[in-house]
């Protein structure tokens, strides 16, 4: 067995908690942009076929547990698990239930657990939503991304809008907390198309909402009809107005923000999944492509389902590299990830070089006053706007 990483510092140490990714990398049709390892194929060849994929995620799981104990690391309980993709409700619930099963065989599941699954509103039904509550899913992430037909065509989205409250509404029935995801700049859009887009997503009546920027990734086709011309790159200014718009919308509705990204309608209604990542705990990745974190040490899968199957085949991790973050690593990787979420950094925690910066950023609107008193750095809605800029200045 090849192991995922160099033994970590310190071993087991009191009560350890720990989330789960497991990556699920198909797709009924690929998104112009879309940069996520995903593939369109159901049968891709050499054990990699959406078939084959849950045997080869529990064979990983199996590995991981394996690999861990050999390194000197043992997890309490799970504490959150995400099914991301791609599209995992492309596998039938059944599927996903049995790679959940096994998971919670190898490492106990705590009583309030959070599993999360994405869907696309087109890929669930009344029954395939029961099945995955009767076998322990707590929440669904759908893919809504726009309530607008020209907006969903131009990100190659295939599924009717009107499809949305249906889905919302049977995940409801069966006992699922729901979130919607919506994506905001799309070229050609307007700002009174993000008004009918958040607007539909809380008729819904959702305890959550992500709403995300889009960003042409290099490698997409959407970023091709970029540099052919085809389509204008999103403007910044633009983009700022349509997420204040999103702000008023979802704040008049009784939703919080607790990430830059991310509102929900209650504390209890965050995704704890992500605010584990974001608070830079201890993760599992499973799946082609999936990343892992331990203790500062990061090791990520070989992306093709294929080699992924082969290896596993053969009794080897996945794992196609992995590093070690040096303290000052970590250290950046906790600003840039902590002041993005509603709680901030502590400010022991930036360094003295740096500790100066946080007067000018309160000073121009980007702090909050009242918390930086108090000893945290918080970002003020304009400093979560310019969230980048304030976290350049803090970073030595």
């Amino acid at each position: 067995m090849a192991p995922a990483a160099a033994p970590t510092a310190g071993g087991h140490v009191g009560s350890r908690d720990l989330s789960v990714y497991i990556h699920v990398p198909f797709c009924a049709v690929r998104c112009g942009y879309c940069d996520f390892n995903t593939y369109t194929a159901t049968e891709l060849g050499g054990g990699g076929s959406q078939r084959e994929y849950p045997a080869n995620a529990m064979r990983e799981m199996d590995l991981t547990v394996a690999d861990d104990a050999a390194h000197g690391v043992t997890y309490d309980r799970v504490s959150t698990v995400f099914f991301g993709g791609g599209t995992p409700t492309l596998l039938p619930a059944d599927d996903l239930v049995a790679m959940l099963g096994h998971l919670r065989s190898l490492v106990p599941f705590a009583e309030d657990v959070e599993v999360t699954t994405e869907a696309n509103p087109d890929s669930v039904t009344p029954e395939s939503l029961r099945t995955l509550v009767d076998g322990g899913v707590t929440r669904v992430s759908f893919g809504m991304q726009s309530a607008v037909r020209s907006v969903l065509a131009t990100l190659d989205r295939t599924h009717d809008p009107e499809r949305v409250p249906q889905a919302v509404a049977w995940a409801r029935e069966a006992g699922l907390s729901v979130s919607l995801d919506l994506i905001y700049g799309t070229p050609g859009e307007t700002l009174e198309d993000v008004e009918t887009s958040v607007r539909s997503a809380l008729a819904c009546g959702v305890d959550h909402l992500s709403t995300y920027s889009l960003i042409i990734e290099g490698n997409t086709a959407m970023a091709r009809r970029l540099r052919h011309g085809e389509i204008a790159a999103p403007d910044p200014d633009d983009m700022a107005d349509k997420y204040e718009m999103i702000d008023d919308l979802a704040v008049a509705d009784g939703l919080g923000w607790y990430e830059v990204s991310n509102f929900a309608r209650t504390p209890e209604q965050r995704c704890r999944h992500n605010l584990a990542y974001w608070r830079g705990a201890d993760w599992w990745g499973i799946g082609p492509g999936a990343h892992r974190h331990r203790r500062g040490m990061r090791a990520w899968n070989v992306k093709h389902p294929s080699r992924y199957a082969g290896l596993l085949a053969r009794d080897e991790l996945p794992v196609q590299e992995s590093e070690q973050l040096s303290e000052h690593d970590r250290l950046l990787e906790r600003i840039m990830l902590e002041l993005r979420i509603v709680d901030g950094l502590a400010v022991a925690e930036i360094p003295e070089q740096t500790r100066g910066m946080l007067a000018v950023h309160r000073d121009r609107g980007h702090l909050d006053a009242t918390a930086l008193a108090d000893g945290r750095a918080v970002l003020t809605r304009e400093g979560r706007l310019l969230a980048d800029a304030v976290i350049r200045d803090l970073v030595p």
